[in-house]
């Protein structure tokens, strides 16, 4: 069940507690884009998408975030909320990283064990899970 995204936009979607939250997401799947990341900006509007990623830093970052660590079934394992100049410890079972502003992601219901679903533009289909 392996996800194929490329590099472009697309949209969050959370199955909380609270009913379907949609959020713009910009996905990065190249080694250039997961490594920029969002270094040298000032604040993300929606999220930011990291696949594969299991683990994560915020050095050189100039705003703290909120990152959800992501199982293969797109179903959060863990959100912790980074200040820069971190070392985030690695999830094993995480092969997606999502990060966000901080504080953002309890406000979408974003917690351990919610699924979500990725709906990437452009390409034909939905990419998520079929649940």
């Amino acid at each position: 069940m392996g996800r194929r995204w490329r590099d472009g936009r697309g949209t969050l979607v959370v199955h909380g507690v609270t009913g379907e939250v949609r959020v713009p997401l910009e996905i990065a799947t190249s080694y250039r884009a997961r490594t920029k990341g969002l270094l040298g900006r000032d604040t993300v509007h929606g999220a930011l998408l990291l696949s594969p990623a299991g683990s994560i830093h915020t050095f050189g970052m100039r705003f703290p975030i909120d990152v959800a660590y992501l199982d293969r079934r797109l179903r959060v394992i863990a959100v912790r909320t980074m200040q820069p100049g971190r070392l985030g410890l690695p999830r094993l079972r995480a092969r997606h990283v999502v990060e966000a502003g901080a504080g953002v992601m309890e406000g979408w219901g974003l917690s351990a064990g919610v699924a979500v679903r990725i709906v990437a533009r452009g390409q034909v289909g939905e990419a998520g899970s079929d649940e």
